[in-house]
């Protein structure tokens, strides 16, 4: 009993590990963009790292967002990934910010068994998934 109770702190140390796991690059799901996911103090966050393809008439700016002030940002470099919490096997509670449509979605990051990350993005209950890749 002694033994199960040392190894305690072990395990769940273990079983935390893979919501850190979402560092590093990440490839969208369309293919379009590389996103650099880093801690952000007790939490992580996500810019736009590169664009990998460039859509015929995409903006290089944020032209769709809400505040006329921000249009003018380039969209590489921009964060579009923060504010999460860890839940332990991921990341909960964040914003996911499309400079595409210029909204803000609630946000859940997790790891998948295949190495890929699902990213959520939720209005109310309604929410959407997208599977990103690390770039090989």
């Amino acid at each position: 009993m002694k033994r199960l109770f040392a190894l305690l702190p072990l395990l769940l140390m273990t079983a935390a590990a893979p919501a850190s796991d979402v560092t590093g690059n990440w490839v969208t799901e369309d293919g379009t963009a590389l996103i650099a996911i880093g801690r952000c103090g007790n939490s992580v966050c996500g810019k736009v790292a590169k664009a990998l393809v460039i859509k015929p008439g995409r903006a290089e700016t944020d032209v769709k967002n809400p505040d006329p002030r921000l249009r003018k940002r380039p969209i590489i470099g921009m964060t579009i990934l923060s504010g999460f919490k860890t839940d332990g096997g991921g990341w909960k509670d964040g914003r996911i910010y499309d400079p595409e449509t210029g909204k803000t979605y609630r946000s859940r990051l997790r790891l998948n068994t295949d190495g890929s990350l699902k990213v959520s993005g939720c209005i109310l209950f309604v929410c959407q998934s997208q599977r990103w890749t690390r770039p090989r």
